[in-house]
């Protein structure tokens, strides 16, 4: 991965302390819009917008990987048009977005159950990942239609049909073939998982890739995090001490 480009990074904030990916559970939206008498979906609108300028301030500050979770397999449960005018959102956002993460070097990567989703989702989510796969500045994960138990049941039943053809033997699993059959095979672990809105919980979010990371909670709701937010965030990271286990 090359190193990033850093610009206007807070002086408090040290480069070689911050973390190298950082995931976000974006919480609130639907909580943000009642505060504001408005609909659920302006939340959802406005959503869109603080991930994007986090995506700009990772960017700028040298944070090297984002992974959002953008809609988990529970949130086919919520209302009918709900979730149609997310499937729309998500298309419409990624054709309007493309020229720009062009021009910014973003590469973008969709991670999930892909295949149930709306066919022309299908499409631009497949046009947006293969455009921008040359790109090399940050790496951004989105995790549509995602389950963290799904996708463990996924890898494991991959593996269980290797050994049943002969092409891998039991003493031959480990952590590396494992992951190698995630939807995140290739993405480094997350350093830093932001929750907003204050829940405490991980949401069947990345249950294998989150083993060592840390864990920021924030009252605030996802509409309203911003680079202030983030930049609290970070701090509160460089202030912990990262001992994997050990001593």
């Amino acid at each position: 991965m090359n190193a990033p480009i850093v610009l206007e990074l807070p002086p408090d904030l040290k480069q070689e302390r911050l973390p190298k990916h950082v995931a976000v559970i974006m919480d609130g939206n639907g909580r943000w819009a009642k505060r504001q008498g408005l609909p659920r979906i302006m939340g959802h609108k406005r959503g869109v917008d603080a991930l994007k300028d986090l995506l700009r301030c990772c960017r700028d500050w040298g944070v090297q990987a984002l992974t959002a979770y953008a809609f988990s397999t529970e949130n086919w449960g919520r209302p009918l048009e709900e979730v149609e005018f997310l499937m729309t959102l998500f298309e419409r956002v990624l054709r309007k977005e493309l020229r720009e993460m062009m021009q910014e070097d973003v590469q973008i990567r969709f991670v999930g159950n892909l295949n149930a989703l709306p066919r022309s989702l299908q499409a631009e989510i497949s046009r947006s990942m293969a455009d921008t796969q040359n790109n090399r500045g940050i790496k951004f994960t989105v995790a549509t239609n995602y389950g963290g138990r799904q996708e463990i049941l996924a890898a494991t039943k991959a593996i269980a049909l290797q050994v049943q053809q002969g092409l891998v033997q039991p003493d031959q699993i480990d952590e590396a073939l494992f992951e190698s059959h995630l939807y995140t095979a290739g993405i480094c672990d997350p350093d830093l998982l932001i929750r907003t809105s204050g829940e405490m919980r991980i949401s069947n979010f990345l249950l294998w890739q989150l083993a060592y990371a840390e864990i920021y909670i924030t009252e605030t709701l996802w509409p309203d995090f911003d680079r202030s937010e983030f930049h609290r965030a970070l701090c509160s990271y460089q202030e912990r001490e990262r001992r994997f286990g050990k001593v």
